[in-house]
């Protein structure tokens, strides 16, 4: 294979002069550099699609309000933000056993540049605490979850790994609210919605053993209740992000001494301080850190329990229950950090595409590459359609409405697994656009597919996210309200006032009939032995929900291009098609089409 070649910067002719002559010579112009980048864009103001959805799903008085700081926000992940997370990327951290006069005090040494990037997440942003606060970012009131999600979107473009621990400290502050005692949530929710960046406190959860991955039943730490009822925990967790967290959640199961029960039932979920209130280290040690594929600039770690002073939240044997809050909270935010990854990684490759020159045209010019785009675009694009339509559901589950807990049970667990999945190939084939400077570490998209692959393993691997999506199916009813949902969105499509893309009716037809099938096989799959048809149900429902929802957004914006996608989504990723014809849009999903037809009929008549 031959190496891609350095670019050389051209050099501009020396200008030959006669002899004798006096004038001074001419300088050539100098050609554009061949090689383009993107560095320094607003990733925010150059979104433009982002502009048209932020209009339909957030109040106007409040999305005036947050536009400086989305463009603030989007200035940073083009720039320093983006040269910081390459730096911290390169810098990983280091844990030191001691200090210096020989104190055995561990300590996550971070870059510098890591703990900048943490100043601007959750101190200047205040991304772990706006979803707990009345007073953020000017805006007085509670924000939606969708401008969390937003600002994460953007951030995420620039850097992942952060947003890990972002996302814990956001869930453990849920859930502690949610099952923790009042006592509990007095004494440690300051600190939890703090924004001063010298006082906040970070979160972690520490869950996964050697033996007890996704399988909660097989956990072996102990929890042993003292006499004066305190709890103090003793195992070892064997893959745990943020380490050094203020505080972490943690899984254990009661010992026999304290009325431990087999299974499930025996496990507790319970609060770990990481230092007690005489600020001594509580009893717990990192073994290592995790030398890791991606997210190198936030640390992984073993621990070991040595009797670790914690506690108990919520019931006692209900652990898994309560801290199954805590994962979907976070499962949600992993489909939203797929949805970012995949549009940095579309961007920079649309980039590329409109700026570099080959044969005498752009790339973006080429019949090949305009496909290549469009493959990249639709998973992109629904991706951030979902997380617009999830964001809502959680917003209005909050808000105690009917029928909104169910629906986001099941959009929560479909967009962690698709999103996640075609994050993974989004990234890398988006490199491809950049050629053999994209396989270089000093760009960026390296590191966003070395980061893209952790989204399907974190909080549930793929077959575990696909089977909590007929879970929803079976315990929460969750399917007749999320074809519920659909119908209504295709029904208010219908009445939209833009009409130059007003769904066609095949098409409205077409997207009904597609449902109807993927819910039907998801029905199969929740039957007792279906659920080998797990994905397929799943990928199946995400494809159907994101293009109808897509269908809606076009209707409602105007946006030519959503329709498109939408109808892509159906065509290339849920119908059946030969793969040795051409494509070909089906004519009766074009309302103009249709609509030239039934005048030339009336002419006709």
């Amino acid at each position: 294979m031959q190496e891609p070649v350095a670019p050389v910067a051209p050099v501009a002719p020396v200008a030959r002069v006669a002899h004798g002559a006096h004038a001074a010579p001419q300088a050539a112009p100098i050609a554009p550099h061949p090689i383009p980048d993107r560095h320094g864009q607003n990733l925010f103001s150059t979104d433009t699609e982002l502009h048209g959805l932020l209009a339909l799903y957030l109040p106007d008085d409040l999305r005036a309000h947050m536009q400086p700081h989305f463009e603030r926000l989007g200035g940073l992940a083009g720039g320093l933000l983006d040269e910081l997370a390459g730096t911290a990327d390169r810098n990983p951290p280091t844990l030191k056993q001691r200090t210096r006069t020989g104190l055995d005090e561990q300590t996550v040494v971070k870059h510098p540049a890591y703990v900048e990037m943490e100043r601007l997440a959750l101190s200047e942003f205040g991304l772990a605490a706006v979803s707990h606060r009345d007073d953020t970012l000017g805006w007085q009131g509670k924000m939606p979850p969708l401008v969390k999600y937003v600002l994460t979107y953007l951030f995420v473009q620039a850097e992942f790994g952060l947003c890990c621990p972002v996302s814990m400290t956001d869930s453990l502050t849920r859930t502690l609210k949610k099952f923790g005692t009042p006592e509990l949530v007095a004494k440690y929710l300051p600190r939890l919605t703090s924004l001063d960046f010298d006082e906040l406190a970070q979160g972690a959860m520490f869950m996964t053993e050697q033996a007890a991955g996704s399988d909660i039943a097989a956990t072996a730490t102990l929890a042993h209740q003292e006499a004066d009822g305190s709890w103090r925990l003793t195992g070892d967790k064997w893959f745990c992000s943020n380490p050094d967290a203020d505080f972490a959640m943690v899984l254990a199961r009661a010992d026999d001494a304290s009325g431990g029960l087999p299974g499930m039932k025996g496990v507790s979920l319970f609060l770990l301080p990481r230092r007690l209130d005489d600020g001594s280290l509580n009893r717990y040690r990192i073994i290592r850190l995790k030398d890791k594929l991606g997210t190198r600039s936030m640390a992984s770690g073993e621990i070991r329990l040595e009797g670790a002073i914690a506690y108990l939240v919520g019931e006692a044997g209900r652990g898994f229950v309560q801290m199954a809050d805590m994962v979907n909270n976070s499962r949600l935010s992993n489909g939203v950090r797929a949805a970012g990854l995949m549009r940095r990684a579309v961007a920079e490759a649309e980039f590329i595409a409109s700026e570099r020159r080959a044969f005498g045209r752009t790339l973006a010019q080429m019949p090949l590459m305009q496909r290549q785009l469009d493959k990249l675009r639709l998973p992109a694009e629904q991706a951030r359609t979902m997380v617009c339509q999830t964001a809502l559901a959680l917003a209005r589950s909050d808000a105690g409405e009917p029928d909104a807990y169910a629906l986001l049970r099941i959009l929560t667990p479909l967009i962690k697994f698709r999103a996640c999945r075609d994050a993974r190939k989004v990234t890398g084939d988006a490199m491809e656009v950049r050629g053999g400077c994209g396989y270089i570490e000093e760009w960026s998209d390296a590191r966003l597919v070395r980061d893209a692959h952790l989204g399907s393993i974190w909080e549930g691997t793929s077959n575990i996210v696909a089977l909590d999506v007929v879970r929803a199916v079976k315990r929460e009813g969750s399917l007749p309200v999320l074809r519920a949902h659909c119908e209504k969105l295709l029904d208010d499509a219908a009445r939209a006032h833009a009409l130059a893309l007003a769904l066609a009716p095949g098409y409205a037809k077409a997207l009904r009939d597609a449902l109807a099938r993927a819910a039907a096989l998801t029905e199969t799959a929740a039957r007792e032995g279906g659920d080998v048809l797990a994905r397929q149900a799943a990928s199946a429902l995400y494809h159907c929900t994101s293009a109808i929802a897509m269908a809606w957004e076009a209707a409602h914006s105007g946006s030519a291009p959503r329709l498109r996608w939408s109808q892509l989504v159906l065509l290339h990723r849920v119908l059946p098609r030969d793969p040795l014809s051409p494509d070909a849009m089906p004519a009766d999903w074009n309302a103009a089409a249709v609509a030239t037809t039934d005048r030339n009929d009336a002419a006709l008549a």
